[in-house]
């Protein structure tokens, strides 16, 4: 099968564990560009924190595109044309800021230039502040703060609060979002059926590619539905046991070893 598209995963795939793209990395995917094989990026960051990743791996020059906020929303990098969006029912963020202060978690949304915090800052906020490159603003009032369209809302607490709540506010906004971990500490809420392989789905068709002709590289467990999705699911050899035990392929390497180098290497 000669593959068409790779879809990058950011944190804990395309870049370290201090959340930078090494340089072997780098090289191989921009030479993979200059090949003419598209490269997109699927990420659970803000198109904010998405951007810095992309000029890296020099999108700018390819005219591809970035998948942000778990696929609620998806940008031609190029030409900052937004291409596909969802938004959370206008209800959503104001419940979830009541059940968040409930079962003492962090809450916060995302405006075009800061995280708006419903909640005191913590920190696993100002992990997702240094992630997103924006900063985090308190506001106590949040109901009056949200006053605008929401692609989705992360929240915040210690990874062991976030396993046992998941299931909790899974199942209380079932009819209403997709929920899920994307790191330990950080629960993603997103407009319902709304994923990473949905929104592929609509990028494919956009590029004129099949399912079949996609790589598609994750670690944690927001990249199941598109590693399940992918022509080839590639887990790192870092990602959550239940990312691996649906992936085609597991990398020798892991994020700190250029596991993105390798795949290319041994696909493309």
């Amino acid at each position: 099968m000669k593959y068409k598209l790779l879809v990058l995963d950011i944190d804990g795939t395309v870049t370290n564990s201090d959340k930078k793209v090494l340089e072997k990395t780098r090289k191989a995917v921009i030479h993979l560009q200059e090949k003419g094989v598209l490269v997109a990026i699927a990420s659970g960051r803000s198109p904010k924190g998405v951007f810095s990743i992309a000029r890296e791996l020099e999108f700018q020059r390819f005219g591809n595109y970035i998948i942000s906020f778990n696929g609620a929303k998806i940008i031609n990098f190029q030409t900052r044309k937004c291409v596909y969006e969802k938004y959370l029912p206008a209800h959503i963020p104001i419940r979830l800021w009541k059940d968040a202060l409930k079962y003492n978690l962090g809450i916060v949304t995302y405006s075009d230039r800061n995280l708006i915090a419903g909640t005191e800052p913590d920190p696993y906020m100002a992990l997702e502040s240094r992630i997103s490159n924006m900063p985090v603003e308190y506001r106590e009032n949040f109901r009056a703060a949200v006053n605008f369209p929401v692609n989705g809302c992360l929240l915040t607490g210690s990874p062991e609060d976030i396993e046992a709540l998941e299931p909790v506010f899974a199942c209380k906004y079932y009819h209403e979002t997709e929920i899920f971990r994307s790191e330990p500490c950080f629960l993603e809420v997103v407009p319902k059926n709304v994923d990473k392989a949905y929104s592929l789905m609509h990028l494919l068709k956009i590029l004129g590619i099949r399912r079949e002709e996609t790589v598609c590289c994750g670690d944690s467990f927001n990249d199941i539905s598109m590693i399940q999705f992918a022509g080839l699911g590639v887990a790192m050899a870092n990602a959550q046991e239940k990312l691996k035990n649906v992936a085609t392929y597991v990398t020798e390497h892991d994020n700190d070893h250029d596991g993105i180098a390798e795949v290319i290497e041994k696909f493309f």
